[in-house]
């Protein structure tokens, strides 16, 4: 895979065409920069949230459940000093409809320990906690956190 980045050094903003030629924009946040886009540790966690929602997306489809909407947060805590490293994040996965919570439980399951190989790199250096927040076609609310990876690998929660 190749990715190409064309940088103005002046303002500290690129463009990157990615091996598919789709374009992302990116750009340093003062003081460096004009923050005229997204910084790099915020597409990094962009690139998380896409990665892990659309393995759950299929995962339901495939499981026959009927997601009304859904939508993933991403929180990250960073060690005070450079390099600034992410030292926890929290996925969460906002689901409304016909979704039962085990289906739901064992999609995110399957994308935080199998399938998601963004998960997988960052988990090298920090813990990610997988959790959702489901309310279903009753009304019913569900919350879990679904299982915690990191260094040490999955676990339960």
């Amino acid at each position: 895979m190749t990715i190409r980045a064309t940088v103005d050094p002046e303002v500290n903003r690129l463009e990157v065409r990615t091996a598919g030629d789709h374009l992302i924009r990116m750009a340093g946040g003062p003081p460096e920069g004009d923050g005229s886009a997204a910084g790099a540790r915020e597409t990094l966690l962009a690139s998380l949230a896409g990665c892990t929602s659309m393995d759950v997306a299929s995962l339901l489809r495939k499981k026959r459940q009927r997601a009304a909407t859904y939508e993933v947060v991403i929180s990250a805590e960073s060690a005070d000093t450079p390099p600034r490293v992410f030292t926890a994040i929290t996925v969460e996965h906002r689901v409304t409809g016909e979704v039962e919570p085990e289906a739901l439980r064992r999609s995110i399951e399957l994308s935080a320990t199998r399938y998601c190989p963004v998960n997988a790199m960052l988990s090298k250096g920090t813990t990610v906690e997988h959790r959702y927040r489901l309310t279903d076609a009753a009304g019913e609310e569900h919350e879990a956190v679904v299982v915690i990876t990191g260094p040490q690998g999955p676990r339960a929660a």
